[in-house]
């Protein structure tokens, strides 16, 4: 009890200081912070309980993971605008995407808890093709994205980043999605990372 209230109280107050730092009238940091701890903690706890359902459940941890992140990063170093929210709320589908891998080795703790998880909803067949669908279709809609806002090169970059994950989702999602899912995070996350890099600075200039 006393970590999670000092490990808490310490980001919070951390956060405030950023603001604080860098001149901010409105603490957007802070702000940032409190909210990604009330997500953590509606995640797992009642009544809520986001992770009774697939859905809502992994896409609290979508942008959990890449958009309260990124919002924070642009709140303190630059300007957090209406088209970035918008551009860190589609990564956050892929990041949907990311955490139905999670679910499939959890299949069977997942439906002794009546944790409604994507594969427990869908079964293992319909879950593997949600899963790289929204983790592609996302990249390949910000490629666009990226394209219309004169941005060609770092959208054939971006695109280029989507072929090596669609052939490891091939290998391994498709083949046994719970025998191969570390392996295929180890293969295809970094190519996805590398996409939010592309894109961050496809924004940046």
């Amino acid at each position: 009890g006393f970590q999670i209230w000092a490990e808490l109280l310490g980001g919070l107050g951390l956060a405030g200081s950023l603001d604080v730092w860098a001149g901010h009238s409105f603490p957007t940091v802070l702000y940032l912070a409190m909210g990604g701890s009330l997500v953590g903690y509606i995640y797992s706890a009642p009544p809520l309980k986001l992770k009774q359902n697939g859905w809502i459940g992994n896409i609290a941890l979508g942008i959990s993971y890449i958009s309260l992140p990124w919002w924070a990063g642009q709140a303190l170093f630059g300007t957090l605008t209406t088209d970035i929210i918008v551009l860190t709320l589609l990564y956050s589908v892929a990041g949907l995407g990311i955490a139905i891998v999670n679910d499939f080795k959890s299949i069977k703790g997942d439906t002794a808890l009546g944790l409604q998880s994507i594969p427990v909803a869908f079964g293992i067949d319909t879950a593997k093709w949600i899963c790289i669908g929204t983790i592609d279709i996302t990249q390949i809609t910000i490629a666009g994205y990226l394209l219309g806002a004169g941005k060609p090169y770092h959208a054939l970059a971006l695109l280029c980043l989507i072929l090596p994950q669609v052939f490891f989702q091939s290998k391994y999602i498709l083949t046994d999605p719970i025998k191969y899912d570390v392996r295929y995070q180890a293969s295809a996350q970094p190519f996805l990372v590398l996409g939010l890099l592309v894109t961050a600075l496809a924004r940046s200039q």
